[in-house]
């Protein structure tokens, strides 16, 4: 395979699995999984796989910096704790809208309220689009006694803001991924795993082992390990903004797959905010720059 076929089969590995997370996590809810159990077998499972990796490599020393601790409590545990609570009182439609569809308006604030990164063009489009459309989605759902917003969509708003945080202390500190995904795996892992084997009521028994060991081994295998790396791998063949748009659709993807697979409702106000999110999120204008510019470039190489 060529380098480009190679990083856009790791972008469909990477699509599969994030829209995976959206169904998965909506899954918990049907099948009684709960959320502070699946918190722990996401953090002891992907643990297990790790640590023997550390002893390996012989690589502890990142773990004493403070860094990676700030990331497990912001990007594992705080993340963790909001968006599986979310996905169990708000449908995918409205994780693609308040989650992933804000995940790029947060990090640019973030970015600004940390560091002082100014806003680009594209940034200040992407907030008058995504502002829009939640304006145009909250008049719809005045006319519509269907369609509510409720306690999830905080939820999962406040997940989005973790997130952006989580990805411009990433992208500030420079740590690579391998760093950064064992440093939260296992930070993550020691301040939650105590507190929850002491304190926290176990709920293993409302659930089914098969639904228990699929949520365990998706989440803390194929999440938290595979699509980080598959991830990265696309970034290094593609180009962070060409992978980025395009694994941005798996949330949007995941939800329109979620009204006929788990029966999950949709409406005009739904449909509207999607679209709109997504055009935000997506900034396809970029691509045609972008794909403007490469054809330039070898019309000049060319010559």
């Amino acid at each position: 395979m060529t380098v480009r076929s190679q990083g856009y089969l790791f972008v469909l590995i990477t699509m599969c699995i994030w829209g995976g997370f959206t169904i998965f996590s909506r899954l918990n809810a049907h099948w009684h999984v709960s959320m502070w159990d699946l918190v722990a077998m996401r953090f002891a499972i992907a643990s297990v796989i790790l640590v023997p990796v550390l002893i390996y490599k012989k690589d502890f020393a990142f773990l004493w910096h403070p860094r990676p601790l700030i990331l497990a409590l912001i990007g594992g545990l705080g993340y963790c704790f909001t968006v599986y609570t979310a996905f169990l009182h708000a449908p995918a439609a409205h994780a693609a809208i308040f989650l992933n569809g804000c995940i790029p308006l947060c990090t640019a604030i973030a970015a600004y309220l940390l560091f002082r990164q100014p806003f680009d063009k594209h940034t200040w489009f992407s907030i008058a689009i995504m502002m829009s459309a939640l304006l145009l989605m909250s008049y719809l759902m005045l006319h519509d006694q269907s369609a509510v917003l409720g306690w999830g969509d905080l939820l999962l708003f406040i997940s989005a803001v973790w997130w952006g945080v989580f990805t411009v202390l990433l992208k500030q500190w420079k740590l690579s991924a391998w760093h950064s995904t064992a440093g939260v795996v296992i930070w993550s892992a020691i301040i939650y795993l105590p507190i929850y084997i002491l304190f926290i009521p176990k709920h293993f028994q409302d659930a089914e082992p098969l639904h228990l060991l699929i949520q365990g081994l998706f989440h803390g295998v194929l999440v938290v390990i595979v699509a980080t790396l598959t991830y990265v791998a696309a970034i290094q063949r593609l180009g962070a903004f060409k992978t980025g748009s395009i694994v941005t659709l798996a949330p949007f993807i995941a939800a329109v797959v979620a009204v006929p697979l788990l029966d999950e409702p949709i409406n005009l106000a739904m449909i509207s905010g999607l679209i709109g999110m997504a055009i935000g999120a997506l900034q396809p204008w970029r691509w045609f720059q972008k794909d403007t510019l490469e054809a330039q470039l070898e019309h000049q190489n060319k010559n």
